[in-house]
């Protein structure tokens, strides 16, 4: 039954546009029920954003794909997420890059999600409680940075700790209200960003600090 559905989520993957073949061969093979309550598994294979507790949520695979596709991600690449979450966007993305470096400010779900990782085996996923807004600085330069929050602007430490002729993705907006999906590729003379708007979002705003330790999710 998961072939079939993940099967038809592919199918509607290229439809939409998402056309890197490493890609979706990833997303075919992470199986995304595991990341959601048992209780939601039936609606995993499905292009919808999902509850993950502590007000977050599970983006729809569209948005995934379209992101990590964004990205351009390579073999050899070193990549900084921030924002956790349940683990899929890393979970995919560790198929595409050499480590994968990822923050969450949730303790409850950042533990679920390392959880996750070794239960997949995914030995190249760094998880770790942190400040996204800081970003990880010990680890950097980072190749490729994907932030999965919607930041107010972008944050000054991840343009920082992003390598020349890197490329950031990340939702800039208001807090409530559409956001912007931009890409940004860093000037390996000049260091600024050169950023292009891909196409509108919803996320849960990028806060700083550490959030508040709670009860981890099953």
């Amino acid at each position: 039954m998961r072939d079939a559905r993940a099967a038809r989520l592919i199918m509607d993957l290229r439809q939409a546009g998402i056309t890197d073949t490493r890609l979706l061969k990833a997303i075919e093979l992470v199986p995304r029920n595991l990341f959601v309550d048992s209780t939601l598994e039936t609606e995993a294979w499905e292009d919808r954003a999902l509850p993950i507790g502590c007000g977050q949520t599970i983006s729809q695979p569209l948005v995934v794909a379209a992101m990590t596709q964004a990205l351009d991600t390579k073999e050899g690449h070193k990549v900084l997420e921030i924002g956790t979450g349940s683990g899929y966007q890393a979970a995919v993305l560790a198929r595409l890059c050499r480590r994968i470096y990822s923050l969450e400010r949730h303790r409850d779900l950042y533990l679920a999600a390392e959880k996750r990782f070794t239960s997949l085996g995914l030995s190249n996923v760094t998880p770790r409680i942190g400040d996204g807004w800081r970003g990880w600085p010990e680890q950097a330069p980072f190749d490729r940075i994907i932030v999965t929050a919607a930041a107010s602007e972008v944050p000054c430490a991840l343009t920082e700790q992003l390598a020349p002729s890197g490329v950031l993705v990340i939702p800039v907006g208001p807090e409530f209200g559409i956001q912007q999906l931009w890409r940004y590729v860093k000037d390996p003379v000049t260091g600024c960003l050169n950023g292009e708007i891909l196409f509108p979002v919803r996320f849960v705003p990028m806060l700083q600090g550490i959030g508040n330790p709670g009860r981890v999710q099953a």
